[in-house]
């Protein structure tokens, strides 16, 4: 007998391909239209497209920048300050609220009785308290607060703390800077502490009592045994949590930090090209997150199980 094939449109491969052939053509058709539309506006309003502004002088100001600026600089130039400034705040940030989060967690499930409701408090009030709150309380009530920099708060004659930032022997964080990673760092590690509290809780119970079988102390126990394997299920919403911070980095412009928003934002006021500004900080953060993303999923291929 002749096997006969089935037509076509009965194969599930083919409507699988042509699903996502439709998917696309919808998307190019929208993406069209709107690029249309925005053509047709910018026109009626007498704005061409474009991003020869870029290489036009700035005229404005940073107050806080890594690399060498003058006003007289381009606004290319300006958006490089404002990027390296974002850069900053989220790799200090990152790493910070790795320190604080974990920490945090393992309190969380400390047999001392103070530490655990410490820890506790800390965690719900801060995550249940809105991020721009606590950078307008970080900045206005405690770092304006401080006293004039000729009175600063010295501690151990290796920090101080005013109104101009916090002092440290090798540079000098500004108040903007330092309120902004504060903010973020404790937010963020609130959240990040539920994490490593819910990835510590899902480890087998025979593993803990397996590893004290062996006489090894609770540190060692939860460092050598418990938390290596507690990391396939912290990292993934783990990711998530530093792609919060980074974009919520963003809320900077509410306390005068320059990073990249801050920045394109006073570009398109100057410049009246909202559109292309939009664009570029979009780019931005889009990279950022694909970058942290990316990165990620790499360290959480090599702490997953290899199965033989």
């Amino acid at each position: 007998m002749t096997n006969l094939k089935p037509p076509i449109w009965r194969d599930y491969r083919f409507w699988h391909i042509a699903a996502q052939l439709i998917a696309v053509c919808l998307a190019v058709f929208v993406v069209t239209i709107l690029w249309s539309n925005l053509n047709r506006n910018l026109q009626q309003l007498g704005i061409q497209f474009g991003f020869d502004f870029l290489k036009q002088q700035a005229s404005f100001d940073i107050g806080e920048s890594l690399l060498n600026y003058k006003p007289t600089d381009t606004y290319s130039r300006a958006l490089w300050v404002g990027l390296v400034n974002s850069l900053r705040i989220a790799i200090t940030g990152i790493v910070l609220t790795t320190v604080v989060g974990i920490s945090t967690g393992i309190a969380r499930l400390s047999d001392n009785w103070l530490v655990q409701k410490i820890a506790l408090v800390y965690v719900e009030i801060f995550r249940n308290t809105p991020l721009l709150l606590q950078l307008l309380f970080w900045y206005f009530a405690v770092f304006l607060g401080f006293p004039q920099r000729e009175n600063k708060i010295s501690l151990w004659g290796f920090l101080g703390i005013s109104q101009d930032g916090i002092e440290l022997p090798w540079f000098t964080l500004s108040p903007e800077f330092s309120a902004l990673l504060l903010g973020l760092v404790f937010y963020t590690g609130a959240f990040i502490a539920e994490i490593v509290r819910g990835g510590i809780q899902s480890v087998p119970r025979g593993q803990w009592e397996a590893a004290r079988s062996l006489g090894l102390k609770p540190g060692l126990v939860m460092r050598l045994v418990v938390f290596p394997q507690a990391l396939r299920v912290i990292i993934p919403p783990l990711t998530s949590q530093y792609l919060n911070l980074t974009k919520n980095s963003s809320l900077a412009i509410a306390i005068g930090y320059p990073d990249i928003y801050f920045v394109a934002s006073t570009t398109y006021n100057q410049t009246g090209k909202a559109v292309e500004a939009m664009l570029l900080i979009i780019l931005t953060y889009l990279t950022l997150s694909l970058t942290i993303s990316v990165v990620m999923n790499l360290f959480n291929r090599q702490v997953q199980i290899k199965e033989r």
